[in-house]
């Protein structure tokens, strides 16, 4: 996941390949409650991990339910039996709509039968998200419930005493066009309460998002809770009725998280398809439905039992008008979608985006426009017409911190692709705080980049060359960690070359044997680890070895020979990938990637150096002598400056960085200036 304050999209001019998308946010908070609500113990399989899946964890944890991760991924959960096991407790439920609102009804349920006290809370977006149809239906049921802050809006107080009894004799009224939510979370809470007999609710208003309400019904009748509806104006649960364990479930694939990804075949993919795995025309969830809107703009969408495959047909796309009451948060996918038709989409019915994360209505008009296109927003739909080709503009588009928004806007990397063979300049896209995207699908950019395609060219790459021990590969390191891109410390090629060559026993001056070495070296990097395959095959970790001082002796006096030096580019070359990548060496900036639109080059003395290093030497236990150390680098500083090939030396546009003085944060921070100086032109990231 991109923990960042921003990720800056390159442009993306096809996409192809394979996905495999997280577990049914809708599907996984329901399975829990169910299972914490049930006798016995439930395997969950594949179930997602997200924000929203955290907190309900997190609450049943709490509420006394077991929780077992096993070793083969599955989570076992062992239930309460619809029994509390504890009577007073404050909830934190972030900003999980599909937490609050089932966890509120159940408790409040419990709370009025078994007696207790619980506080439900969450962000300051969630207490602003609606919830007083809920309350009033739990109210008019005999439940306890006060508000903490504003009426209408959470947070919550659930109350009652044991022995307590509920108003189930009569019809329940509850709104159905607000949030489906609220019905989906008395249907969950009231199996807990009809021991007296059977419980009617009765839908007043239109009932909106209705598929999500059948993936509640069908996940009752998976825990043996079979709903008796009419229609959808009235829900029937039978008299003792009691939660049972299925045993083991399987969470299919987010219908809605596809959405994406079938927006991106449509878009991108005209030469090899978007294969989809996870989900496919069997779903239970209604947002499956979205492939019908994007076949009526022009997708060309195959599918089968668990998987999807998506091929743009129809180019430009087809605008539409669409009532997307059935498919309320894919549709956010078609708003974006839009920007590749021809003529204006409107989406009609959306209400409930007004009622969501954020106001979506608003939000997705107010980052559209920013990208050049004609917006209508209305009360409960949103009319978009696309910008003419020469008409976008760079954007940075701000998330309202909505895992969907981030999601969606993403897309709009592609935009070099709009219209019939018109040229589009590229453009910068920005995602601001992209790590909103944990909610429901926390690796979805890694996803994306996985299947995007970009010209080589385009991907952006900041160089930083420096002298030994000069603190490059720590800068590196850091910046990349902040711009959420790769990081290529060439260095370490170097010394896993010697460190495979001294372990074969090559001598140090045989150049073509050192170059074979080079080239068939099987070097992988895992987080902290680096992996160096042997003759055998067998890959150990050597991050350790390849910083021991006789290593970089030996690296620096290999790196001279041309032939190794040739060996070793093309395993270079191949760490520029998407996002971008920040590589840090010798000859990064002169010779591997000279037109990276960014070369930095650190100036720090050798007597500097020598005491950075002295330092950390002693740190880790080792004994050093600084004024060896300091000879070495002056020995190492001539050999790499006087070397025929690449000598080490500063590009002839690179900028000096002395951080001789300077703490690694503030070394970051000039980097990060420059970066930001590069980009506010808006031009392309990749290009000089």
């Amino acid at each position: 996941m991109f923990d960042i304050p921003h990720l800056d999209l390159p442009p993306l001019r096809g996409a192809a390949g394979r996905v495999r998308l997280p577990g049914s946010k809708s599907i996984s908070n329901r399975v829990l409650l169910l299972a914490g609500l049930s006798e016995g113990t439930t395997v969950v399989r594949d179930l997602l991990a997200s924000d929203d899946t955290r907190v309900m964890l997190d609450a049943l944890r709490t509420l006394g339910c077991t929780l077992e991760h096993r070793a083969d991924g599955a989570l076992a959960v062992t239930g309460l039996g619809g029994q509390l096991a504890v009577h007073e407790v404050a909830l934190f439920l972030g900003n999980a709509g599909t937490a609050m609102r089932p966890l509120a009804a159940a408790l409040a349920v419990l709370a009025a039968l078994q007696g207790g006290a619980f506080t439900l809370s969450g962000v300051p977006r969630m207490h602003e998200r609606p919830i007083g149809d809920l309350v009033d239906a739990l109210v008019a049921l005999g439940c306890g419930v006060d508000y903490l802050g504003n009426p209408g809006y959470p947070p919550l107080k659930l109350h009652g005493q044991a022995g307590g009894a509920l108003h189930t004799g009569r019809e329940i009224p509850v709104r159905g066009d607000v949030s489906s939510q609220f019905l989906t979370a008395l249907l969950l809470a009231l199996p807990l309460a009809s021991q007296a007999g059977a419980i009617t609710l009765a839908v007043q208003g239109e009932l909106i998002s209705k598929p999500y309400v059948e993936i509640t019904l069908n996940l009752l009748a998976r825990f043996g809770i079979a709903v008796q509806r009419e229609g959808w104006q009235r829900f029937t649960i039978p008299a003792g009725s009691r939660y049972r364990t299925p045993g083991e479930l399987y969470v299919e694939a987010d219908a809605s998280s596809a959405s994406y990804f079938i927006a991106l075949g449509a878009i991108a993919a005209a030469d090899e398809p978007i294969v989809i795995e996870g989900v496919g025309l069997d779903s239970i969830q209604g947002d499956i439905r979205f492939i019908e809107a994007a076949q009526a703009m022009g997708a060309d969408v195959q599918g089968e039992p668990g998987r999807l495959v998506v091929r743009r047909g129809a180019w430009p796309l087809r605008a539409i008008t669409l009532d997307c009451n059935h498919i309320p948060d894919a549709a956010m996918t078609l708003a974006v979608m839009a920007l590749y038709a021809e003529g204006t989409t409107r989406l009609t019915n959306i209400a409930s985006w007004r009622v969501k994360e954020t106001d979506r209505i608003a939000a997705m008009a107010c980052e559209l426009r920013k990208l050049g296109a004609t917006v209508v927003e209305e009360a409960d739909a949103i009319s978009v017409t696309p910008p003419a080709p020469g008409a976008w503009r760079p954007a940075a588009i701000h998330t309202y911190d909505d895992h969907r928004i981030a999601m969606c806007f993403s897309l709009a990397a592609f935009h070099t692709l709009v219209g019939n063979g018109a040229q589009v300049a590229p453009l910068n896209v920005r995602i601001l705080d992209p790590k909103c995207v944990a909610k429901t699908f926390p690796d979805y950019f890694e996803a994306l980049f996985s299947v995007a395609r970009a010209r080589t060219g385009e991907i952006p790459v900041i160089t930083i060359d420096g002298p030994t021990a000069s603190g490059k590969g720590t800068l590196a390191a850091q910046v990349a960690a902040r711009l959420g891109w790769h990081q290529l410390d060439s260095g370490l090629l170097y010394r896993a070359t010697a460190l495979a060559a001294l372990r074969q026993g090559v001598a140090a001056d045989d150049e073509a044997a050192l170059a074979r070495v080079a080239a068939g070296l099987k070097l992988r990097f895992d987080g902290e680890r680096v992996l160096l395959a042997g003759a055998d095959g067998q890959a150990d970790d050597v991050a350790a070895e390849l910083r021991q001082e006789h290593v970089g002796s030996m690296a620096s006096r290999i790196a001279a020979f041309g032939a190794v030096r040739a060996a070793l580019e093309a395993l270079q070359l191949g760490f520029r990938a998407l996002p971008g990548l920040v590589a840090d060496g010798r000859d990064m900036g002169t010779v591997i990637f000279p037109q990276a639109p960014l070369k930095l080059f650190l100036t720090a003395s050798a007597a500097m150096r020598a005491e950075r290093r002295h330092k950390q030497l002693i740190s880790k236990g080792i004994s050093a002598n600084l004024a060896d150390l300091r000879a070495d680098l002056e020995a190492r500083d001539e050999r790499d400056r006087n070397r025929a090939v690449a000598p080490l030396k500063p590009a002839q546009d690179a900028l000096l960085l002395d951080n001789s003085g300077l703490s690694i944060e503030d070394s970051v921070q000039q980097v990060l200036a420059w970066w930001a100086e590069r980009t506010q032109k808006g031009g392309p990231f990749g290009q000089a």
